[in-house]
């Protein structure tokens, strides 16, 4: 399966643990997509540290940007190398409050539509990015087994 990954990605997944091909491209959303369905499904890859940085500032207004082009896919992840229980522990890099940064996001589940996907770390994160992206294409595939049948 080829894997496009955004070319501003700093450390892409390598997938070298599946049958994948990555490929850097110039994605307008998220940070992982496929080939031909850049405009349907995409994965946001978040770091902890990142994913705080974004819910404040001028970075919150270019993540929500993000997150409303991304509500509009028939897939759209942020995948996040953490758990849940990091974040409520506080163990990022930042002067943000928790109960501030637990807040921020769920109301952006919420307002976008937007699953956060807590993957526990790096392997995990790549786990699920790589599965969600092959789970996709499955269903993409299937529907189009179905309307060809119908014709």
């Amino acid at each position: 399966m080829r894997i496009f990954f955004d070319t501003r990605e700093q450390a892409p997944f390598l997938f070298r643990d599946y049958e994948a091909d990555p490929e850097p491209a110039t994605l307008p959303t998220g940070d992982y997509s496929l080939p031909g369905f850049e405009d349907r499904a995409a994965i946001e890859r978040k770091t902890l540290d990142d994913l705080v940085g974004c819910l404040m500032g001028s970075n919150r207004d270019r993540f929500e940007r993000e997150l409303a082009r991304g509500r509009h896919f028939e897939l759209f992840a942020v995948v996040v190398e953490s758990s849940l229980a990091d974040v409520s522990q506080g163990r990022f890099k930042s002067e943000m409050k928790v109960h501030s940064a637990l807040q921020s996001i769920l109301a952006f589940q919420v307002r976008y539509r937007t699953p956060f996907i807590w993957a526990g770390n790096r392997a995990g994160a790549e786990y699920c990015t790589f599965w969600l992206l092959s789970k996709f294409l499955r269903e993409i595939s299937e529907r189009y087994k179905l309307a060809v049948k119908a014709v």
